[in-house]
This record gives C-alpha cells, sequence and structure tokens, in this order.
C-alpha cells in the first residue's frame, strides 16, 4: 500500500496526525472552508459532514495503487496526488497567511504547487532546473518534475472541456527538452495521473474522454503544443457540452447571436487565459446569457497580464438544497436573466454596461497579491438577498406566492406563475404523462398548421408530428423557460415542430390572423383564468373571453378550437358530505379554504372527520387534496373548474357569435380520481349515502364558419 494510503487510514482510524510527516495531509484535514466544484456534488448539506477534498484524494490514491507501474512513476505520481488538492486546505488563519505570501488558493493547482515548493524548502518557492543539477542531484530533480506535475494538475481535462488553452502545459513539455524526464516517461506518467485525476471525480467521465487524454499527452509529449490549440468559438462551444447535450443548437444559436450585434472579436484577447468553474457556474444559462457574462468580462476589465478568470463565486451562489437534493437557485437565475436581458450588446462590447436595477450588479475584482486573477460575481442587495432566502424557506407554506410576487416586485419580472421555479421540472413531467388523455385530441385535429397553446413539456407537440406527418405544430407559451427547454427538446431529438413565445390573448401578434387550422387549449385555460389579470382582477371570464376571441383571430374558415379543461357541476346549489380517512385530511381542507385564491369556500363541520360542502368546492379541494403536498403551493393559485356546463355552451356563443359552431361538447370524469381518493375519502350526498365523484373535464370542439 502507498505511504500516502496507510497515513489517511490511519488519520481515519484515529482522528490525529502523527509524526508531522505529511504536511499535505495536515493542511486537508484542518480545512474549514469547502472548495469543490459543485458540478458533481448532488447535496450541499452532506458537505458539511463530509471532507470531499480528503475523500477525493483517497479515491485518486487508491487508483493509483491498483496500477501496474515502474517505482519511479509511482513515487511521483504518489507525491502529486497527495500534494495537488492542498490550497483548498488550511484554516481560515492559514489561509490568510497563504494569501499575504502570494500564494494562490484560488487557482489551486498553482497554490498546491507553491505550497509544495515552500515545504521542501525551495528557496523563494523556485527550483533549478536541469542547468543546475550537478549541485542538487536527483533529488531536486524530482521535486523540480513533482512541482511541474501539480502546478499542471487536471488541466489536460481542462483543455478537453475548453477551460485552458494548450500553453499552459508548456512546463511539461520541456521537462522533455530539459531531460528531466524522456518522452515516453512523460507519457507514461501523464496516462497514470490523469487516470487517477478524472476517475476519482467519475469512471464514466474517464471512459468517455480517454481517447482523447492520450491524444493531447501524445502532443504534449511531442513538444508540438503550437499546433494544438482551437479558436475561441470552439472553446466556448466545448464550455457549453452540458447544454448541447441537453439540446442546444450551438451553431444556430451562435449566428443569430452574431446577426443581433455580438461579435465574436472581444473573445480573441481571452485565448490565452484560463476559466474557472465557468461550466458549473453558467451551465444552465442560455447561450445568450452565457456570453453576455464572458462578454461583460472581456470588456470591462483589462486583460493584459491575466492568466485566470474565476466564476467560483457564481456558482457558489447559484445551488442551493431543495429536499436534501443540490438545485440551481432558480430565483436568483430568473433575476440575473432578466438583469442581463436588459444589457444591450452594443453597452457590453463597448464597456458602459450598467445595471438596470439597484438590487443587483455584476462585479469584476482584482486582488493585489494576485494580480494575474480576475474574480466574477453578481451581487445582490442586502434587501434581495433576504427576499431570496425567504422564498426559499417559504416554498413548502402558503407564504409561497406572496414571497414570490414580491421577488417579482422587486426585479420587475413577470407577474404570472406559469414558472414553477423549484418543481417546474417536476411539472413538466407531469404534464408529459397525461399523453394517454391528450391523445383524444388528435382525432378532431384539423388541417395543416396547429397552435397548442402551453404545450408545457412538449408530448402533444411530440403526438401530433408522429401521428399526423402532414401537419407543422407549433407550440406558443409565454414562459421563457419552457421555450427554452422545448427547443432544447426539439434540438436533442431531431423534432420538427417549432416553438414561439407569445402571449395566447394576443395570438395575433405573433401568427398571421386566417393561416392557422387548428388551436388547441389542453388544460391551459383554468390557468389563464386563475393566473392572468385582466382589466386588473384574476380569475376573470373576460380572460377566458380574450384567450377565445385571439384564437379564433387567427383561425381561417373552417378551422377549429379544441378545449380540454376543467368543469363544474350543476346545480351549483348541490351539496355534498366529504368524510377524511386520514388524520390529517381536515387540516388540509381548513388550510385550503383559508388559502385558495378563487373564491371563499364553505364548510360546514359535520364532525371531527366530516364536512358538508357545495359540490364544486368540494370537488376543487379534492383536486388540489390528490395532486398532494409537492403541488400544494400552485394548485391553491388555481381554480379548475371555472364554469358549468351550461353556462360554458352560452359563453362560447356570446363571446364568439355566430360564427362558432359548437360540434363536440362532452365532459366526464378524469379518470384516475377515483382511484387517488377512495382509501383517502368517502364521498357522499347530504342524506350520507355514497355517491361517485361529478365529472370533473369538459372537451369542446368549436368550428369556425365561413
Amino acid at each position: 500500500m502507498l505511504k500516502s494510503l496507510r497515513a489517511i487510514e490511519e488519520y481515519r482510524e484515529t482522528g490525529q496526525l502523527y509524526g508531522g510527516g505529511f504536511p499535505w495531509l495536515e493542511y486537508i484535514v484542518q480545512a474549514e472552508e469547502t472548495i469543490v466544484n459543485l458540478e458533481r456534488v448532488d447535496s450541499l448539506h452532506e458537505l458539511e459532514y463530509i471532507n470531499p477534498v480528503l475523500d477525493y484524494v483517497e479515491r485518486s490514491l487508491r487508483l493509483l495503487d491498483s496500477l501496474a507501474l515502474s517505482y519511479w512513476i509511482k513515487e511521483l505520481a504518489e507525491e502529486t496526488l497527495a500534494w495537488s488538492e492542498t490550497a483548498k486546505g488550511g484554516t481560515l488563519r492559514q489561509r490568510q497567511l497563504w494569501q499575504a505570501e502570494g500564494i494562490n488558493i484560488f487557482v489551486h493547482n498553482i497554490g498546491s504547487a507553491q505550497l509544495y515548493l515552500r515545504a521542501v524548502g525551495a528557496e523563494e518557492y523556485g527550483l533549478q532546473t536541469v542547468r543546475g543539477m550537478e549541485a542538487g542531484g536527483t533529488e531536486a530533480a524530482k521535486q523540480e518534475i513533482v512541482h511541474r506535475l501539480i502546478e499542471t494538475h487536471g488541466l489536460i481535462g481542462q483543455q478537453i472541456r475548453g477551460e485552458v488553452p494548450p500553453s499552459v502545459n508548456r512546463p511539461l513539455a520541456s521537462m522533455v527538452e530539459e531531460g528531466l524526464l524522456t518522452a515516453d516517461e512523460l507519457e507514461r506518467l501523464l496516462f497514470a495521473l490523469n487516470h487517477c485525476i478524472i476517475s476519482a471525480v467519475s469512471p464514466e467521465l474517464w471512459q468517455e474522454v480517454r481517447t482523447e487524454v492520450m491524444e493531447l499527452i501524445a502532443v504534449i509529449s511531442s513538444g508540438d503544443l503550437l499546433h494544438a490549440g482551437v479558436p475561441m468559438k470552439e472553446r466556448m462551444r466545448r464550455m457549453r457540452a452540458g447544454a448541447i447535450a441537453a439540446g442546444e443548437d450551438y451553431d444556430t444559436e451562435w449566428s443569430s447571436l452574431v446577426q443581433e450585434g455580438f461579435n465574436p472579436d472581444v473573445l480573441e484577447p481571452m485565448q490565452p487565459i484560463t476559466f474557472w468553474y465557468v461550466e458549473s457556474a453558467l451551465q444552465t444559462f442560455s447561450l445568450e446569457q452565457f456570453l453576455k457574462v464572458v462578454a461583460l468580462t472581456a470588456c470591462g476589465s483589462k486583460l493584459t497580464g491575466l492568466n485566470h478568470i474565476s466564476y467560483e463565486a457564481v456558482m457558489n451562489s447559484i445551488y442551493y438544497d431543495y429536499k436534501g437534493a443540490k438545485k440551481i437557485n432558480v430565483y436568483k437565475k430568473r433575476i440575473i436573466e432578466k438583469y442581463l436581458s436588459g444589457l444591450a450588446w452594443e453597452d457590453i462590447l463597448n464597456g458602459s454596461a450598467s445595471p438596470g436595477n439597484p438590487h443587483l450588479v455584476h462585479r469584476l475584482r482584482r486582488e493585489e497579491y494576485l494580480p494575474d486573477t480576475l474574480f466574477f460575481h453578481f451581487e445582490f442587495s442586502p434587501a434581495a438577498e433576504k427576499l431570496i432566502e425567504f422564498c426559499t424557506e417559504a416554498e413548502k407554506s402558503a407564504l409561497y406566492e406572496r414571497a414570490v410576487l414580491m421577488l417579482f416586485d422587486l426585479f420587475e419580472l413577470r407577474r404570472d406563475a406559469f414558472d414553477r421555479f423549484h418543481n417546474e421540472d417536476t411539472y413538466l413531467s407531469q404534464m408529459n404523462e397525461t399523453a394517454d388523455y391528450k391523445a383524444v385530441i388528435l382525432e378532431y385535429v384539423n388541417g395543416r398548421k396547429v397552435l397548442d397553446i402551453g404545450p408545457g413539456g412538449g408530448v402533444l407537440l411530440d403526438l401530433i408530428e408522429e401521428r399526423m406527418p402532414g401537419v407543422i405544430p407549433v407550440g406558443i407559451d409565454i414562459s421563457s423557460n419552457v421555450v427554452e427547454a422545448l427547443r432544447q427538446k426539439k434540438q436533442r431529438e431531431g423534432r420538427r415542430w417549432e416553438v414561439l413565445q407569445g402571449d395566447a390573448l394576443n395570438l395575433k401578434d405573433f401568427v398571421e390572423p386566417g393561416t392557422v387550422d387548428t388551436v388547441i387549449f389542453s388544460s391551459i385555460l383554468h390557468e389563464l383564468y386563475s393566473y392572468v389579470p385582466f382589466n386588473g382582477r384574476k380569475f376573470n371570464h373576460e380572460t377566458v373571453a380574450a384567450a377565445l376571441v385571439s384564437s379564433f383571430e387567427v383561425l381561417a374558415d373552417g378551422g377549429v378550437i379544441i378545449i380540454r379543461d376543467g368543469i363544474m357541476s350543476e346545480p351549483v346549489n348541490q351539496r355534498r358530505r366529504v368524510r377524511f380517512l386520514e388524520a390529517d385530511g381536515m387540516e388540509a381542507l381548513e388550510r385550503y379554504a383559508k388559502d385558495f385564491a378563487g373564491r371563499d369556500i364553505q364548510v360546514e363541520h359535520v364532525d371531527e372527520q366530516e364536512v358538508l360542502m357545495p359540490v364544486n368546492d368540494a370537488m376543487e379541494f379534492l383536486y388540489t387534496y390528490t395532486w398532494g403536498e409537492e403541488a400544494y403551493i400552485h394548485e391553491v393559485q388555481e381554480q379548475f373548474g371555472y364554469f358549468t356546463p351550461s353556462q360554458y355552451k352560452a359563453f362560447i356563443q356570446q363571446t364568439l357569435g355566430e360564427r362558432a359552431k359548437l360540434e363536440v361538447f362532452r365532459h366526464y370524469l378524469q379518470e384516475g380520481y377515483t382511484d387517488a381518493l377512495k382509501d383517502r375519502v368517502v364521498f357522499m350526498d347530504e342524506e350520507g349515502h355514497g355517491v361517485p365523484l361529478p365529472d370533473s373535464t369538459c372537451f369542446i370542439v368549436i368550428r369556425k364558419e365561413g
């Protein structure tokens, strides 16, 4: 076993460090600050109880221990791996002293190499090279090799990711030129190190990049680094690998941004610079937002003498834990997106971009002791930070909606709830699971051009494309985040449908009137009714009217509007008993009655576990009760049923006039509600006899006559 592994095992068994022969281990275990790439961390909370740096170093050393290598190669690799993370360690006091001494604790390979040189007693943190080796002997040569290996630790992987230029590996190639190692020794050493470095992050990642690593090692060993460079556009592409894998059409979007005013030439001075944590910090932002951040960095500070740009502060602030798992802090993300959208390319490229909100600004910072390193971060005002913290704390309470609306006010965001923040992925997934219900819609699709209003996760767009090859489906959604997700899905899966960002109440602003054959509202009209203010008021039938008129205007003669949505029961004065079979059922109803935003919910208590309610109030509650706690904060803001059948028919005729012909009008109980509620409630008439649940859903087809 490697001596370094024995030292780690002894520390883990006893919690003590003996002998003082392993200063690298002392630095790592004394760490009071967690410094880790959050891209591959599952839970921030777990970081409070583990030492991720020590765990990583141990994994890399165990991998090294398992490799069949010569004693010389293994000894060099062991010393390198043991020391390469030390700049992430130390107490807070130690780190302050290191900074004062000029040790770069923010660029960890450089700082770790400096700490190594200090530990081996190199004067002024520098060693003789081969020219002076007669005096120093083989030990000095070994120390010089290890120093350079630490200094370049992980840079081959970062080169693959586009974060560093090939020139950073010059110290490695120079070892062959200076006679410290042969080309064959360097290749074997670098292969072993990168196997351990990358596999300790992820064995799957190592298999994915192994061939490319071997190719870069061959280039480094040959010394031909000049021909290994790539243009900045390609480096940026590599930094967008995650977004591209998720469906980003990089080349098309790049060209579009150039047409809108982005000048790629501003990136060229960044060619020799190393980027730190850029993908972890910015991978979930769009390409436009990503390039605006990079351009703000390039144009907002002199790049002369600069070797490193760090986005670590952005990374550390953009994540938080939700239900024990690491998530993007979507509150901050939305605010940053709004901030960046307000910055014109011309102003950014001229270095004159100014903040559009007093509660957020981007900062570029240098430290006197680190003149070659630039730090980029977004600075929120104390009030904004507190409000964002309040939103995360309020996520599971009725305060959530109010907290988010305060956030909307502060940053002038959209005041609707189509962006479901922390559970948006879950919501889109749930929408996709309704494919069986939506397939019925296809039987009534008319003509070639079809608009799907509020397409959610895109399931209906997929169904139309797959089952109706002659139809051109177009999704329209007001949420930029839904549109972005759908565009990535389209690119990722090679779909032919289109998606537009637009307002369902003003379709003629996005689609030429008279050119659409079918408009589909699948479980979306009740959301417009509930969330979108019309004439200053939510829960407004005028909003539904505006949506129907808007769709009718863009329909061609003979075109159809298809509606699948909630329905109310009639007579509306009918009452139903609800007996709860769960201990907390009554508490859930009382909470709902207090929080429901649509109307006053009437509840008459019969006994501890039973109530008497108007049938439509009972059903509104049961819809939310069925969805569960995760969806509560959203469902309590929505009214699923907003018309009875007779009211809906009269409303359509009154709103759309004589040219609107009702071809289909039926209503039914949505499959699943009975099974979901059978062990949770007993649904009864006023006398206490069990009765079926009433119809929940309507299906309507309206044709526009010529």
